[in-house]
Formats: C-alpha cells, structure tokens, sequence
C-alpha cells in the first residue's frame, strides 16, 4: 500500500524547482508510504511522478517505484495490491512462452509485465485486487489513470491554474495536490449540496472546482492533444458493476441452498487465501457481527496461528460492540486485542479529522474506525475488514424497509400521509418513552428519529423517492447553502437502467455505486492509511461480487432475516447466539456529546457571526435545528455534524 502523486506540465516552473515542489507533495504523503520514497520526472515532456512506498510485498529495493517496466516503454506508480499476482506470473510465462526474468516478486512488477504483454486494459480485467495508479506510455506518450474495480483506493485529478501555469494534477490525496503553487482552492458549492445531503461527496465530484475523482472501474487517457488544449477525455470503463448485476440476474444460481453454501464458503476461503498474503504481519478487524466474524472465521480455518484480530470499545450503552467480537475471538482462538475507548479519548480525533479526511466527510463512525486502526498498527501492518458484506449481501435495514414499502405504495398516498403526520405528531422523545414498552425490536437507540424518518418517507411513490429520502440529511440542501446550487445527481439523473430488479435490488446497486465508494471504503481508507496499515476488503473480490448478484434475493433476504447465506455459512465455524442480535453499527454517542462536552467547539463553529462571515450557509436554519437540538426537541445530531465537518475543514484549510 502506498501514495502518490503528479503533475504533467511545470507551468512557469522551472525543472528544477518542479523537482523541489515534487519533493513537498511526497512529504504530504509519508503517512501513506513512511517506508520509502521514489520521484520520476521528465522535463522533456514536462511530467513528475512522485511514489511513498508503504513495503507490504517484497520488502526489497526490487520494489522501488516509479518502477520502469523491462523494456523501458512504461513507467508506473501504482498503490494497492494484486493479490492474484503469482499466478498472472505463470500465466505471463505461458503467453510469452518464455522464461521471464524477474527481478523481484513485487506485485507492481507483474502489473508492468501483464502492460507490457496484453496492454492496460486488459492486465487490468486480468488482475484481481485494490489499486489505483497513473502509467505512462513513452512510446505512445499517453497519460493511464486507473481505478479499481469496486473504488477501494483513491484517485483525484484535474486541470488546475491559466495560461502558463496551467498543470494537469493527479494523485492519491488532496493533500499532496494541494501543495503545487497553480492549485486552486475554490470550494465546488454544488458538491458541498451533496455533501449536506449524504454526508460524504460523491464521485466524479470532490470539494474543489476543477478536481474530480476517477470513478471505480474506470481508466482515463490523455494523450499530447490534450496536453496542449487542456482539456479531459471521457473516462472509460474497463468492468462495469451494472453489468454484473444484470448478468448475474439473467443467469441466476441454479443449485440448491446447501450448494450455495458451500459454493460461497469454499469462494471466500480462496478469496482469503490471496488476500493473507503478506511478507508483513497480518491481522483483522473483529466487531463481532456477521461480516467480519465471517471473514475471522475463515482466516482461521487457514492459518496455523491463532490471528491477530482488533476490536475498540465504548463504555457508552448501544455503543460497544467489543464484548461481542471478545466472545468470538475466544471461540475461534483468534490472538485478540480490544480498547475500551473513553469519550475524551475518542473526541481527541475530532481536530484531526479534517487533515485524515482532506475533504469535508461527515460519517461518524470515521472516528471509531481511525481508533481500530491505531490500535490494529501496533501489531500489524495489513488488516482485512468485513465492510461490503451489507450491500453485497441485503444487510441495510433500509432494505427491509424497501422490502415493506413493496405493499405500501399500493396505499393510497393521501392515507399514508395521514399515518406520517400522525406518527410526526409526537416527537421522537415522545416516541422514545414509549419504545420502553414496545417488543425487543423497537429498543433501539434513537427509535423516535428512526421513526420519524420512517414518516418523512411513507408519501415516496417510486423506489428512487424512497432510497432518495432514506439517504438524505439535509432536504433541499442548496437552499441551505449561500449562491448553492446541485450538480447532476448520481444517486438518480444519471443512474443506469436497471429494469428486471425489484426495488431492495435497485437500492442495493446505488450502495455499491456510491455509498460504499464514497463513504464506506474513503472511511476505511483514509482512517487506515493516517497510521500506515494497509487495509484489505476480501467481500470485494469480483468473484464474490459477481457469485453474489447470481444469488436469487431468497438466498439473502429470508424471512426478514438479513444476509441469510452469510450467516450460514459462519455458522458452520461460530454458534449463532454468538453473533444473533440487532443491527448496532459502528458509531458514537454524537448527539450527546453535541448537548455536552463538544457544546463549546460546536457553538463556536456554528455561531452566526461566524456562518455569515465565511458566507457559505443561510445560518437560519442551521441555527434552529442547533436550538432544537440543545433543548431535546429533536435529535439533529446528523445534520450538525455535516455543518460541522464542513465548518471544521474550513477552519483547517485557512489555517494551512
């Protein structure tokens, strides 16, 4: 795992200090590689690679990049892993027909090679695993940015500066962008509208006018052409989830349950098996829950070991997961380390959040999540997590919900409008007295503003609606935003088509082509790379991900069970009342802490002088639902924390 960066054009630079700039950007990146750093540049065509290298496979100077392919044509700088490299080694020497001499066994090696043989596009579809890297071709002398296929690693790119100055800017983070001189730090108003309304800003889309980040699954190439005109191709797509989903619903599984079953253990093990591959300690993330008790599970199964699992703790109620992940790692004999994580400890992440994060990011399990990997890099330098096994698997209670509304869309709408203002007659305090005498499903946190989020979506007339209204924060985020305004919505002006799939699907496909990118992997990602462990996500493998799109829904959704054939599967390796209990999450007690020990910073944040002196939000609003929450009306703790992420961002990027 590593981080890089680059820029084609030295603008009115000279070589030389280019060089000195490049060296700046790599300094913004250590965290991302502390174990080695690499700069390539050539000023004959004004282009800088500059590589941090985090040493995971092939721990020698044979790993070294920007790494140059054998005959010289490609240079490359590449973070992630290929986890299925040896074997695209046997299959290179089979195409070639030739005794390859290696001069190592790095994983970017084998990349450059499978170029070399049968070009980008396809070493890349050839190639199993996570990464994101920027090549170029000496003797096309086109530009290759690439994503992985499911948007596990980063890439940020764009034009930035006029005339002379103008450069091209790629790289992992926007950090290290940030710090050549024709960068522009104007904020993308449209993008922060979607920001206040999911809590994250999705791709191609980032913060800043004029940088975008690459899509999962796509390639983009500039040639000399492009160069000179400044201008961006269209990027191209090498996998494509959608197909996937479509192919895999034409041809559903055909077997019975036991052969799903072990058709999808037997997957997962040779998924794991790759993916254990280290030539660095090796451990995982545990919450105790059915995603990462799976994937502990069958690591396992595999090792002669006891592995090294993490967990974090909280002594607040509803919060603590690790007395549960304890009770598995004794079951498996997992090697198990846990924290129990104090309020102070945990809001101690707050400042630095916004230099982890580079952009406005609002999930509050980001926290938590950076303090798992602290605790996970004293003893590791790679850890899997269990994330993707929701959206891959019918995890998400909201598809439950999608599941119910099937049957009450067909209610006329103005008799579920009269049942939504009824339930938003009473507040959710109201609601929450009233869930102590409720069955065990209703007690759970929050029960007032889970139901009155329920009611402000009861009026949806199409799945689109109701996914749209489930996801939102902020309603009509750009009436909230000064001069604000809304770009092309990827969660629906340009979704694909996706007919033939009942509506759980169709949510199910726009979380994995936004939710899970966006938030769920840029969390993990960021958080984990902050203290240098490389994080690993086997549900991700296009195997799995393929083989589950197969599984017809009754294979995941049962009987208003969720992830029905994942949990049969764990429990052939863990007793079902170790990990049978209600959906908890990975979060903190925000809302609390907002009415107690963060009242003062977020006051000051939020203050109206302040809102209109920085001039990018209407503070009326803001300040309302700020009132409403510190006197227990409502619990706005969500919509807070997307002002405050910003506002905490702002703070940063003014004082860089």
């Amino acid at each position: 795992m590593c981080g890089f960066v680059g820029f084609w054009g030295f603008g009115t630079q000279v070589s030389s200090i280019a060089h000195k700039i490049s060296k700046r950007m790599a300094q913004k990146l250590t965290h991302r590689g502390p174990n080695d750093e690499g700069v390539w540049f050539d000023k004959t065509i004004e282009l800088t690679f500059v590589h941090r290298r985090l040493s995971v496979i092939d721990l020698s100077p044979a790993g070294h990049q920007p790494m140059l392919s054998s005959t010289g044509r490609y240079v490359i700088a590449f973070n992630g892993e290929i986890y299925n490299h040896l074997k695209l080694r046997e299959k290179l020497e089979k195409y070639t027909n030739k005794t390859i001499k290696w001069k190592g066994h790095s994983d970017t090696e084998t990349l450059l090679e499978a170029i070399e043989s049968w070009g980008v596009k396809k070493a890349l579809q050839q190639s199993n695993g996570m990464f994101a890297f920027a090549l170029w071709d000496r003797k096309k002398r086109v530009l290759c940015l690439a994503r992985d296929r499911m948007g596990e690693k980063p890439l940020y790119y764009g034009w930035q500066g006029q005339g002379d100055n103008a450069v091209f800017l790629f790289g992992s983070e926007l950090k290290a962008l940030k710090i050549h001189p024709s960068f522009n730090d104007n904020v993308n108003t449209g993008a922060l509208s979607f920001f206040l309304r999911h809590s994250y800003i999705p791709a191609p889309y980032s913060i800043y006018t004029d940088i975008a980040k690459l899509k999962a699954g796509h390639l983009l190439i500039l040639d000399e052409k492009h160069f000179r005109q400044r201008t961006l191709p269209e990027s191209l797509v090498y996998w494509s989830l959608v197909d996937v989903v479509l192919a895999g619903v034409a041809d559903p599984w055909q077997g019975d349950d036991e052969a799903a079953i072990m058709h999808l253990d037997v997957l997962l093990r040779t998924i794991l098996e790759e993916q254990m591959i280290a030539d660095v300690p090796l451990g995982a993330f545990l919450s105790g829950g059915v995603d990462s008790s799976t994937v502990v599970a069958l690591m396992q199964t595999q090792s002669t070991r006891p592995i090294k699992t993490f967990s974090i703790g909280f002594h607040e109620a509803g919060y603590n997961e690790a007395v549960h992940a304890k009770a598995v790692a004794k079951h498996l004999g997992t090697d198990h380390a846990d924290l129990y994580v104090s309020s102070q400890e945990a809001q101690a992440v707050i400042p630095k959040l916004a230099t982890i994060y580079d952009e406005p990011f609002s999930d509050p399990s980001q926290i938590p999540t950076f303090l798992l990997s602290k605790l996970a890099k004293e003893k590791v330098t790679v850890s899997l997590s269990g994330d993707a096994g929701d959206e891959l698997f019918c995890g998400y209670n909201r598809y439950l919900i999608a599941k119910r509304w099937n049957n009450m869309h067909l209610v006329p709408v103005a008799l579920r409008r009269r049942l939504a203002n009824l339930i938003s007659s009473f507040s959710p305090h109201q609601w929450d007295r009233l869930a102590m005498w409720l069955p065990g499903s209703a007690l759970h946190a929050n029960f007032g503003d889970k139901l009155h989020k329920v009611a402000s979506v009861l009026e949806s007339q199409t799945i689109d609606e109701l996914y749209q209204g489930l996801n939102t924060h902020w309603l009509e985020p750009e009436k909230n935003i000064l001069n604000g305004y809304e770009t092309p919505n990827p969660f629906s002006n340009s979704m694909p088509n996706l007919t033939g799939l009942d509506g759980v699907q169709q949510m199910m496909v726009q979380d994995a082509l936004t939710y899970l990118p966006d938030d769920i992997l840029t969390k993990l990602d960021r958080a984990a790379m902050a203290v240098s462990l490389e994080s690993r996500v086997p549900y991700l493998d296009h195997r799995n991900v393929e083989f589950a799109w197969r599984l017809p829904q009754s294979l995941k959704l049962r009987r208003g069970q969720s992830k029905w054939i994942l949990r049969q599967v764990l429990n052939k390796y863990v007793p079902k009342e170790l990990v049978e209990r209600p959906k908890m999450g990975f979060n903190v007690p925000i809302n609390t802490w907002l009415r107690g020990s963060l009242r003062d910073w977020s006051e000051s944040l939020l203050s109206e002088s302040r809102l209109k002196q920085e001039g990018f939000f209407n503070s009326d609003p803001i300040r309302r639902k700020w009132a409403e929450h510190l006197e227990g009306k409502r619990n706005w703790h969500a919509h807070l924390w997307d002002v405050l992420m910003f506002q905490a961002w702002l703070e940063n990027e003014r004082a860089a």
